[in-house]
């Protein structure tokens, strides 16, 4: 299996990602975060061989260009899931909060089993490996405040903040302003 990896910027800062051979984001990495592998480690763990960027990136790449300006508020993204039947369905949920909005481990909880889940709800988002696509940083505690995520709070913090300043100033903008937003649905 051949893993083509490649980076770009983030709201988070920079961050590396890869695609396998049918152009689907297997793995997105947050170069300033806490890791305890690099991504090309935990690619090799996997399986994978890794090759540089090529075309398969590119469309990868435009989308997340696009999120760090401010120009989309929804991936429209091939993603290959690689976890458990649970995980992937609490991933699936995830991809379902609005940009801009959170939710709390307990929320996703209910919503996908029983409202005790919510601690194996943080256990799937602490194995998720498409951050930022599959928006585990936007799940927080019941109490509103911040918790848990892979790279680091500092991540999770910046991420958030980010869609908070796009929101409002989608929000300011005059009545009738023509703005191009890509909502990929």
């Amino acid at each position: 299996m051949i893993a083509c990896l490649d980076q770009t910027d983030s709201p988070a800062g920079p961050i590396a990602f890869a695609v396998n051979e049918r152009a689907e984001l297997i793995r997105i990495s947050f170069l300033d975060g806490i890791n305890q592998y690099s991504i090309g480690e935990e690619l090799a763990r996997d399986g994978y061989r890794v090759a540089p960027a090529s075309d398969l990136t590119s469309p990868i790449r435009e989308q997340l260009d696009a999120y760090t300006r401010g120009e989309l508020l929804k991936f429209d993204i091939p993603v290959a899931m690689q976890g458990t039947e649970w995980q992937q369905r609490v991933w699936r949920e995830l991809m379902t909060i609005p940009f801009g909005q959170t939710r709390s481990y307990g929320e996703i909880a209910e919503i996908v089993c029983t409202i005790r889940a919510s601690r194996a709800v943080g256990r799937a988002n602490a194995t998720n490996p498409i951050p930022l696509v599959i928006p585990c940083h936007r799940v927080i505690g019941a109490n509103g405040q911040l918790t848990g995520f892979g790279g680091g709070l500092h991540l999770k913090k910046a991420l958030l903040e980010h869609e908070r300043q796009i929101l409002q100033q989608l929000d300011a903008a005059p009545a009738g302003t023509q703005r191009t937003l890509l909502t990929a649905s």
